[in-house]
C-alpha cells in the first residue's frame, strides 16, 4: 500500500501500489500495480504500508544516552544537570563511536532526515558528519556555539567568539553540499540565553555566505523567556533578538516556538523561517502547548521534531502522538478551535512535507512522487494490531494512520532508504534502485 500526501495538498493511497526507483534513487513512477507493465526487479513488499521517508527537524545528537532523564524539570535545570555534562565529554572519539549508533537509531524508527545539534567541539562535529556520510542518512549538522555561557572550561573567555566562528566556517566549508547534497551545514547557536549579540549576528552572516542553515531554540520556556528579555532588553522580543541579528529568514530553523506573541506569527509567516514542533520534549520538560491550528492557519512553516533527548524517544511517530495529545488538551480546554483540529494524514504531511518545506527540500523529498528522490519507509500494520496476529482491518488512509501515531511498535519500521539506498531492514531487500 501506498500511503503519501502529496505537493498540491492531496493524499496517495493505493491499496496495490508500485514504485519504480531509478539507477540514480528517483522515483520514476509510483501509481498503482499492473501485471502487464512491471519494472524489471521487483521487491514485493506487501503486506507492508510505504511512506516517505520521516523528516526531524530537531535533536540532538550527544544526549541520546539521556533521553527519558530528568521528566518534569524546568529547561535550564535539566540543561546543566543532565545535559552540559554529555555534551562536554562528547569529543571526537566519543562521537566516533557513538554517532553511528545514533543514525541507525534514527532510521530504524523511520527517520531519513535528521537536522541535529553536535556539541561545542569541532572535531565531534566532524566526526557525526562522517558518520552521516557513511551511514547514508540524510542529515543537516551544526557544532553548537556558546560565548556567554560555556562548558569548555580551558579556552580563553576572550577568545570563544572568535575561536567558535571559525571553526564553524571551516566545518560548512568542508561539510555543507557533502555526499552530492545529501549532508549540509547549519550554523547552531544553541539559543539567546548562551550567546551574545555579536555571536548571533556573525553566525547569521556566515550562514548566508555559505547558503547553509541557521538554527536555534526560540520561546521553549518561561524561564527561559524570562532571561532572554534581561539579557537583550532593546529587544520587542525574543524573536527579535534573532530579527536584529539578521537570522530570521527562509533557512532559519526555530526549535519549539511554544510561548508567542501574534507579532511574533506574523513576523515568521512573513520571514519563512521555519519552526521545528517538538511536542512530545514540550510536555516532558513541562515547557507548555504549541498552538498548532492557529499557526498553520496563519501560515506558519511547521515541520516536527523529536528533540531528544528532552524527548523521550527518536521516533517521530511517538512526537506525532504527542502531538495530536497536545491539541486534545489544548481543544478540551478552549484554548484550541475545534474546526482546526490536526488529523492522522495531517500529521504524517508533518512529518514528511512539512519538514522537507522548513528546510527548502520540498521539491525532492518529502511524498511518494515522481520526480522525487526515493526516500521511504516501509511498515508492517500488523504489528499495531490490538490482538497478536490478527489481521488489520481497516480502509480508511487516517485510519492506517492513527493506528501507527497511537499503537506504534518498536518495531513497526522494517525497512528504510535513502535515494533508494538500504538504511536500514532486512539485508536481502539492499537497494530499490
Amino acid at each position: 500500500r501506498l500511503l503519501s500526501p502529496t505537493a498540491d495538498g492531496g493524499v496517495l493511497d493505493v491499496q496495490d501500489g508500485l514504485v519504480e526507483v531509478d539507477a540514480e534513487g528517483r522515483i520514476a513512477r509510483a501509481e498503482p500495480w499492473s501485471a502487464e507493465d512491471p519494472p524489471a526487479e521487483v521487491v514485493d513488499l506487501r503486506p507492508m504500508v510505504l511512506l516517505p521517508g520521516l523528516v526531524d527537524l530537531h535533536a540532538h545528537l550527544p544526549q541520546l544516552p539521556n533521553a527519558g532523564l530528568g521528566s518534569g524539570l524546568d529547561l535550564l535545570t535539566w540543561l546543566d544537570r543532565y545535559i552540559f555534562p554529555l555534551e562536554r565529554d562528547y569529543g571526537a572519539v566519543t562521537a566516533r563511536g557513538t554517532a553511528p549508533a545514533a543514525f541507525r537509531a534514527f532510521a530504524a524508527a523511520g527517520t531519513t532526515t535528521v537536522v541535529a545539534y553536535a556539541a561545542i567541539w569541532a572535531d565531534s562535529t566532524h566526526e557525526a558528519f562522517a558518520a552521516a556520510e557513511a551511514h547514508g542518512i540524510r542529515a543537516v549538522i551544526g557544532k553548537v556555539m556558546m560565548d556567554r555561557l560555556t562548558y569548555d572550561t580551558e579556552i580563553d573567555p576572550a577568545e570563544i567568539l572568535e575561536t567558535s566562528l571559525r571553526q564553524s566556517d571551516e566545518l560548512a566549508a568542508r561539510w555543507h553540499g557533502a555526499a552530492d547534497g545529501r549532508l549540509r551545514y547549519a550554523f547552531t547557536p544553541r539559543f539567546a540565553v548562551s550567546c551574545s549579540a555579536d555571536m548571533l549576528r556573525e553566525s547569521a552572516a556566515l550562514a548566508r555566505h555559505h547558503g547553509a542553515y541557521w538554527q536555534t531554540h526560540l520561546s521553549e520556556d518561561a524561564g527561559e523567556i524570562d532571561e532572554v528579555r534581561r539579557l537583550f532588553p532593546d529587544a520587542s522580543d525574543y524573536l527579535d533578538v534573532y530579527d536584529r541579528a539578521g537570522a530570521v529568514a527562509e533557512r532559519a530553523v526555530l526549535a519549539h516556538a511554544i510561548h508567542l506573541s501574534d507579532r511574533e506569527v506574523a513576523r515568521l509567516v512573513e520571514s519563512r523561517a521555519g519552526v521545528a514542533h517538538c511536542p512530545a520534549s514540550n510536555l516532558f520538560l513541562s515547557s507548555g502547548m504549541m498552538p498548532l491550528g492557529a499557526y498553520l492557519r496563519a501560515g506558519v512553516r511547521v515541520g516536527l521534531g523529536s528533540d531528544v533527548a528532552a524527548g523521550p524517544e527518536v521516533s517521530m511517530f511517538s512526537v506525532m502522538r504527542a502531538g495530536a495529545v497536545t491539541q486534545r488538551v489544548l481543544e478540551l480546554t478552549g484554548r484550541a478551535d475545534r474546526s482546526l483540529a490536526v488529523k492522522p494524514i495531517d500529521w504524517l504531511r508533518l512529518a514528511t512535507l512539512g519538514g522537507a518545506a522548513v528546510l527548502g527540500l520540498e521539491g525532492s523529498i518529502g511524498s511518494i512522487e515522481a520526480g522525487k528522490e526515493a526516500d521511504l519507509i516501509a511498515i508492517d500494520p500488523r504489528l499495531t494490531t490490538p490482538l497478536p496476529g490478527d489481521e488489520p482491518r481497516i480502509a480508511s488512509a487516517d485510519d492506517v494512520l492513527s493506528r501507527l501515531i497511537f499503537r506504534p511498535h518498536p518495531n513497526m519500521v522494517r525497512a528504510a532508504w535513502v535515494r533508494g539506498r538500504l538504511l536500514a531492514g532486512p539485508p536481502g531487500l539492499g537497494g530499490i534502485g
